[in-house]
């Protein structure tokens, strides 16, 4: 049975992670996600043996990540924006290696050590690889604490699925805030050896998993696979939700945190008489470009709201492809904006005199 508690949003996704029978974790700590490390730390071990290690560093963590992954184990980190930066080699070696593995980044401001505020900074990094190379991420986004737990269980099914890294994009204000969360019941750790792993070296075969490809023509090849990969992705995994846009007459679209603002300030305008609706990408990476190509084609226009300088609002522009005018509010530094606000913004940018 499911178990009904009382979480931060950075303990409910370390408890969802002990339930998924999670091998490993290798993390440093780095505010606001610390208390990710910490819960596991008193919590993993004597529950499942789960290993949890402060590394002496992100870049260590990551590492560690790689070499658990590249063992088949089910394994994750977690990170804020400075940290997850300094990462960036060992995710791209990882999946260029098509290793499973779970990455938690929770938003702190930036650039720079920069605050630890909640903002979404950090969406250009996630979503269009902010490391070298051409690979992708899948980019989970949640919105609520019941989501960062839910998420983690997707994560490690679509890893293994695809055998690629995935990121779970959140903020410091939903690592931080508590709300009441669903928890799936205890699974035991998997005992299964994966056809791919390197478990040692057995009647003299072993195998091998690495990024070091030095001929260009077997580069290419392993570029092509991954291309192939990722639309297989794209065709199978794009999540979204889509809040009272089917009469709109006008869409914001928002993730994540803002999202939920955004619902209360649709809900205003309908009292408004304006018929708003809210569109929120859930994978940022497959991104729903042709979810909201087809309800933007209905509407007057779209205003996407984020807490950054305009990141997402490319993706919208691209998915909408000038049909419809897309209008931008964003605050930065950590400043979530009101609902009354957002609402001020879509009257004076789209709908001034919709009502």
């Amino acid at each position: 049975m499911k178990e009904l508690k009382l979480m931060k949003g950075n303990e409910a996704l370390a408890e969802a992670a002990i339930r998924a029978g999670c091998d490993a974790y290798f993390g440093y700590p780095i505010t606001p996600q610390s208390e990710v490390l910490e819960y596991l730390s008193r919590e993993a071990d004597s529950r499942t043996g789960m290993t949890v290690l402060q590394a002496e560093s992100e870049i260590a963590s990551i590492n560690m990540v790689y070499g658990a992954a590249g063992a088949g184990k089910k394994v994750f980190t977690s990170s804020s924006s400075p940290g997850m930066s300094l990462m960036m080699e060992g995710i791209s070696y990882i999946a260029c290696a098509e290793l499973p593995c779970v990455l938690i980044n929770v938003n702190r401001g930036g650039p720079g050590l920069g605050t630890i505020q909640p903002p979404q900074a950090d969406y250009f990094q996630a979503v269009k690889g902010g490391g070298h190379g051409d690979y992708k991420l899948i980019v989970l986004a949640p919105s609520t604490v019941q989501e960062m737990a839910d998420f983690i269980g997707l994560s490690f099914d679509l890893a293994f699925k695809y055998r690629t890294p995935i990121m779970i994009l959140t903020d410091g204000a939903l690592g931080q805030m508590m709300e009441k969360v669903e928890l799936e019941p205890q699974q035991e750790r998997s005992k299964v050896e994966l056809e791919w792993a390197t478990t040692g070296r057995k009647n003299g075969n072993g195998r091998v998993i690495t990024s070091l490809h030095l001929k260009p023509d077997e580069m290419e090849e392993l570029n092509l696979h991954l291309q192939k990969k990722y639309r297989e992705i794209e065709a199978n995994e794009t999540r979204y939700e889509a809040i009272n846009c089917d009469d709109a007459d006008y869409i914001i679209t928002a993730y994540g945190l803002v999202a939920r603002i955004c619902q209360k300030a649709a809900d205003l305008a309908r009292e408004k008489g304006i018929k708003v609706g809210v569109f929120r990408p859930i994978t940022l990476f497959p991104y729903p470009y042709k979810e909201l190509a087809e309800l933007a084609s209905k509407t007057k226009g779209i205003l996407d709201v984020e807490m950054n300088a305009g990141q997402m609002v490319e993706d919208v522009r691209l998915a909408v492809d000038g049909k419809v005018p897309v209008e931008f509010h964003g605050r930065m530094g950590g400043i979530v904006p009101s609902p009354e606000e957002i609402l001020h913004k879509l009257e004076e940018k789209l709908a001034g005199g919709a009502a």
